[in-house]
């Protein structure tokens, strides 16, 4: 969880243990740059004293804003090289509102576009203002790679390109899967997921939370039920489930409902060792009443 006004760090000891084992192999995702010490020439600086420079384009022309949620891969470290904090070691990454975190972080991430990877050169003062460690100016590498809470643009409903089958579900597949089989009935499968109502409200969403959702399949909402037994493992779909597929009225959120869901794991367990729902099950994947 992201502590109120300051980015995640670890523990400062913990961390760096942790940074002198990363850094161990050379050319590793969480090994120091060259330009660690100081920004380079190319890099820019901005009036605040915030410096930067763009790693890796990014796919979109939206920047998140103050008041938007961020999920992101980060690596930091001292100007001496070492390492204090980094989602790419912990092999998850970070979900936040922009505005809770350092002020030169929050200020790069205004910058960003989804699927950009920037270098961020923060001064003492847009950081943790030498009142905690870790002290002095920090460098990180930051992938901005998702705004959770924005609405997709075709939230309102699917687009010409989007498939509907009989019962009126329509979907469209965002990120190819791997694998060649389909989660039955009975399979109990692990996902993340975001949702929204059709005037772009986000009301529910495991990728904000941080934690991904393990249910049985034909334990959910009737759209939810028949959209996952479409999908392969790795596979990353948009659904538009229409209310009788949904909560059918009879409980918010109404109307329309628009998923992207993500099928991380398809858990193949006898019938006896079938879960009848996941422990804390919450939002679109509870049973239906």
């Amino acid at each position: 969880m992201i502590p109120m006004r300051m980015l995640p760090v670890l523990v400062f000891i913990l961390a760096t243990a942790a940074a002198a084992g990363a850094q161990t192999s050379a050319g590793g995702p969480t090994q120091a740059p060259p330009d660690v010490a100081a920004p380079p020439t190319d890099a820019v600086k901005l009036p605040s004293g915030l410096a930067t420079k763009v790693l890796k384009a990014g796919t979109s022309k939206d920047h998140p804003g103050k008041d938007d949620l961020v999920a992101v891969d980060y690596t930091g470290w001292k100007t001496d090289g070492s390492m204090f904090d980094s989602s790419v070691a912990r092999g998850k990454p970070a979900v936040f509102p922009v505005n809770r975190v350092i002020a030169g972080f929050s200020e790069g991430l205004q910058l960003m576009v989804p699927g950009e990877k920037r270098r961020l050169w923060i001064p003492e003062s847009l950081a943790y203002k030498g009142t905690r460690e870790p002290k002095g100016m920090l460098v990180f590498d930051v992938q901005l790679i998702d705004m959770p809470n924005r609405a997709p643009a075709d939230v309102k409903a699917p687009p010409a390109d989007a498939k509907t089958t009989a019962s009126g579900l329509a979907y469209k597949v965002l990120q190819q899967g791997t694998g060649g089989r389909h989660p039955k009935p009975s399979s109990q499968v692990t996902v993340h997921y975001t949702g929204w109502t059709t005037d772009g409200k986000m009301f529910d969403s495991s990728v904000v939370r941080g934690q991904p959702t393990t249910f049985t399949v034909d334990g959910v909402i009737p759209g939810w039920t028949e959209g996952v037994q479409l999908m392969f493992e790795g596979e990353k779909t948009r659904f538009w489930i229409p209310e009788k597929l949904a909560y059918q009225g009879k409980s918010a959120p109404y109307g329309l409902l628009v998923f992207d869901i993500e099928l991380i794991k398809i858990h193949y367990l006898p019938s006896r060792a079938r879960p009848s729902r996941s422990p804390g099950t919450t939002g679109p994947a509870r049973l239906r009443t």
